[in-house]
């Protein structure tokens, strides 16, 4: 692949790999790079750009790779340095890109500069890598700050010799110090080392943590989730002014390679996003808001015409995202009542309350809304699928620490997480050779990619049919125009396309112009209710 596309990244379709669960070449019941190999014939006739490879680098896996004890080697579970640079060129010789997950703001507790430390004496140059901190109260004995973690529980841990230790997520993720320098310069080895291995560019986990208030003040009521920074422009630790200056050192790395890019996972407000946009700071970030949006027409066009004109206003491309590795699967909430929580849905229920076949219709046509617009699209694997969220994973399995972390209130994401299914039949649907190391539900046969691949009005097709038409029918420089042709209809135009979908509950009008692709049958006429179509109109 020659680098001819500079700005390749802002239209792409970026298809989202989690390693465990996408192909399992070995047989151990993990998917591993050997299987993400063998499949990138399937990923390049579905039509994808790139693919997103959340953390394949060493670690125990406590939260799922997030967790990275050697930024430089590949967990061994996963394959080897030399495995991953098959797989980058590989993909390379099918046109597809590479973009690898970064992990700035912790590492794992089994990483040899948190050993290190351990091993150090408090107020050690070992130790001022992470953030440690002697205790409040007679003896130390309480924490710095009443901080909590994300994943539940305090965000502080005490080491037998009374110092305490900072991590925002799980007790085995110690937080860095990134007032550190050689934090910092590590850093910038770790994205030449990959550079210079292939990679395309990283997604930034985390994007808009890293510094904190060192004066570390309580917070009080206000909480550790990562939208916390919406609430409050001054939080002590999320979306902080310090950021600004560690993504330009790492964009001065980017631009010494050509073509590369790297996008952020930045759950800030909307006032501060442009900042993470600058020309010296991330090609990308994010956009969260159309996956929090409920399946309504005129919440969808909101975020979508906020969207643009927030992301043409510091001239980046807009990225759309519907699932994740992070939240329930959009087939699943789709089917739920708006008066149901999505994210406490999994634990708390109730789970009668779930249409599976609305979720599906929805599914389908927010796919072709997702594929339509501007920018560029990331897709989770196995939504191209339609699975469901199993939410009914037996406690026994679930791995997530959320889990253990809350006291087992919250069961955690794991329910996106279960392996894909291949093949109709076999001990993991064509996963790998023996059971998956997250159990899978029944149906899941009948959605692999074996039953829904010779079916032309499965899923998997729509899909492939979608992703070859957005290439031949949408221009970078189209934009979207909106369209009012009735409540509860979400309508545009992109060049010569209009983007015609029904989110109400009654048939509609099947506009002028030449059908060329729907998300459900048309018949008499009509577009059904929770159906897209496309339409080529004349110029």
């Amino acid at each position: 692949m020659t680098d001819t596309e500079p700005d390749w990244w802002r239209d792409a379709v970026v298809y989202q790999v989690y390693p465990r669960s996408f192909a399992d070449g070995d047989g151990d019941g993990t998917g591993d790079i050997r299987g993400m190999i063998d499949r990138l014939p399937y990923l390049a006739d579905l039509g994808v750009d790139a693919v997103w490879v959340n953390p394949w680098f060493r670690s125990p896996l406590h939260d799922g790779g997030y967790d990275v004890a050697d930024y430089f080697t590949i967990e061994p579970r996963f394959g080897t340095v030399d495995d991953a640079m098959e797989f980058i060129e590989a993909a390379h010789a099918r046109d597809i890109r590479v973009i690898v997950d970064l992990v700035p703001n912790h590492t794992s507790d089994e990483h040899a500069w948190f050993r290190e430390a351990l091993a150090a004496d408090p107020g050690s140059e070992a130790r001022d890598r992470y953030i440690f901190r002697p205790g409040r109260g007679p003896g130390g004995a309480e924490p710095p700050s009443d901080w909590k973690a994300v994943f539940g529980g305090p965000a502080w841990t005490r080491i037998p010799d009374g110092d305490w230790y900072l991590h925002l997520f799980d007790v085995t993720q110690p937080d860095l110090n990134w007032e550190h320098p050689q934090v910092r310069s590590e850093f910038c080895d770790i994205l030449r080392f990959w550079f210079d291995r292939g990679v395309d560019g990283f997604r930034v986990d985390v994007a808009h943590g890293l510094v904190k208030d060192t004066t570390f003040p309580d917070l009080g009521d206000r909480g550790p989730r990562l939208l916390d920074s919406e609430r409050s422009l001054d939080h002590p630790y999320w979306d902080r002014d310090g950021v600004h200056e560690i993504i330009r050192e790492w964009r001065a790395v980017l631009d010494e390679y050509e073509g590369r890019m790297m996008v952020a996972e930045a759950w800030v407000h909307a006032d501060r996003l442009p900042l993470y946009l600058r020309d010296d700071e991330y090609h990308q970030s994010f956009n969260f808001d159309l996956l929090e949006a409920t399946w309504d027409a005129d919440e969808f066009r909101t975020v979508i015409v906020e969207s643009l004109a927030a992301a043409d206003a510091v001239r980046a491309p807009s990225t759309w995202v519907l699932s994740n590795h992070d939240v329930v699967r959009h087939a699943t909430r789709y089917g739920l009542p708006t008066s149901v929580p999505w994210r406490r849905w999994v634990t708390d229920g109730p789970h009668d309350a779930l249409d599976r076949e609305s979720g599906l219709r929805r599914a389908r046509a927010a796919a072709l809304i997702l594929l339509s617009l501007p920018g560029s699209a990331y897709i989770y694997q196995g939504e191209e699928l339609g699975l469901p969220e199993v939410y009914d994973l037996p406690d026994d399995v679930l791995d997530d620490p959320t889990w253990e972390r809350s006291g087992h209130v919250h069961r955690g994401r794991d329910g996106c997480r279960v392996p894909i299914p291949w093949e109709t039949s076999g001990p993991s649907f064509g996963f790998g050779a023996g059971e998956p190391w997250l159990p899978q539900p029944a149906e899941f046969g009948r959605l692999s990619v074996e039953a829904q691949g010779g079916d032309p009005e499965s899923m998997l097709s729509l899909y492939r049919a979608a992703l070859a038409l957005r290439r031949r029918m949408f221009g970078v420089s189209d934009d979207l125009e909106t369209l009012d042709i009735g409540a509860d209809v979400l309508a545009f135009t992109r060049g010569h396309v209009a983007v015609v979908a029904n989110m109400g509950s009654a048939p509609i009008p099947l506009p002028d112009g030449e059908l060329v692709l729907s998300s459900a049958p048309i018949d008499g006429g009509e577009v059904p209710a929770d159906a897209t179509v496309w339409l080529e109109t004349s110029p």
